[in-house]
């Protein structure tokens, strides 16, 4: 078994933001010659999570941004002294992981599919950790 790793790094500019990075795990996925197998995208931090959603209709995005302040609205009873619980609340709800199949050397992803990273806390620069598994 071949194991292929790459970091991306990406920059947010709002509190809130979804950037679709599925362009570029396909690029690392070519990169890697892996034909079969499977790729982990691993987000290493505590406010921002990984998401597959919806990569066709924009107001996605704008709506998945509406439910999670609905769900996670800000407390004044939160005592974390950075006063961003309500971040850490939506990156456990999203996860820090996900794993994608690869099947004859594309990911195996639906039709509407893409790839998200998932930003509550920013603007910031953050890194994506991949890694392809696989023949």
């Amino acid at each position: 078994m071949k194991i292929f790793k790459k970091r991306l790094n990406i920059t947010t500019h709002k509190k809130t933001e979804f950037v679709e990075f599925t362009e570029d795990v396909r690029e690392i996925l070519t990169e890697s010659g892996i034909q079969e197998g499977i790729v982990i995208v691993f987000i290493p931090h505590t406010t921002g999570g990984v998401i597959i959603n919806e990569n066709a209709d924009p107001d996605v995005l704008h709506d998945l941004e509406i439910g999670f302040n609905t769900a996670f609205p800000e407390d004044s009873r939160f005592k974390h002294m950075e006063g961003n619980t309500t971040s850490h609340l939506k990156a456990i709800s999203t996860g820090s992981s996900e794993t994608i199949l690869i099947n004859k050397g594309r990911l195996s992803l639906g039709v509407w599919q893409g790839i998200y990273f998932s930003e509550f806390d920013g603007p910031r620069n953050r890194k994506i950790l991949i890694q392809i598994m696989g023949n």
